[in-house]
């Protein structure tokens, strides 16, 4: 795969943008926590936010890192997760116990996408270390999410439920961020 190439201006871009998905998923996790644990439609608001959260982060990556036509797995990601968000909002409403098997469908793809986009960029900045790791554990969440909707009894998911695969994803955002800045100072 070709990639653009990036600049120390783009670096920085990428750096904020990873403190940005970290901070995000920490609220987002809080918010689950406090309100998603007890409430249904504070549940079922976080779990439609979630992916179109992830839909506007990729958005705004790709667009800070060379466009759309440089980012394909980004601009897929951003396109993806949209359908997520709307098939977690049909799910809710017509077949709840699903909702955690729309959730482990799109981990698992979605990881990949991030997989794909840390390699390349591994090449183009270094330090994606963190997003590579991301990538393939949130594919293998993906998984569990699956086998657990499956077989878990086909109760409707809680927005809580989605809290550890969040809390991971900002710990390796987190991560991602702190690793550019590392590199940066070299």
């Amino acid at each position: 795969m070709a990639h653009a190439p990036v600049h120390s201006d783009d670096a920085n871009a990428l750096k904020r943008y990873y403190f940005l998905r970290a901070g995000v998923s920490v609220a987002w996790i809080l918010a689950a926590i406090a309100v998603g644990a007890g409430n249904p439609l504070a549940s079922g608001l976080l779990l439609v936010a979630y992916p179109a959260w992830d839909a506007l982060a990729n958005a705004l990556d790709a667009r800070a890192n060379g466009g759309f036509a440089a980012n394909p797995p980004q601009t897929f990601n951003l396109v993806i997760s949209l359908v997520v968000a709307g098939a977690v909002l049909l799910a809710l409403q017509t077949a709840p116990p699903r909702v955690l098997t729309v959730f482990g469908v799109w981990a698992g793809f979605a990881g990949l996408l991030q997989l794909i986009a840390g390699v390349r960029r591994w090449r183009a900045v270094g330090a994606q270390w963190p997003m590579v790791l991301s990538g393939a554990q949130s594919t293998l969440a993906g998984v569990f999410m699956i086998v657990r909707s499956i077989s878990g009894g086909g109760h409707p998911p809680w927005a809580v439920e989605i809290a550890p695969y969040a809390a991971f994803g900002a710990f390796y955002f987190l991560a991602a961020g702190v690793a550019l800045a590392l590199k940066g100072r070299k």
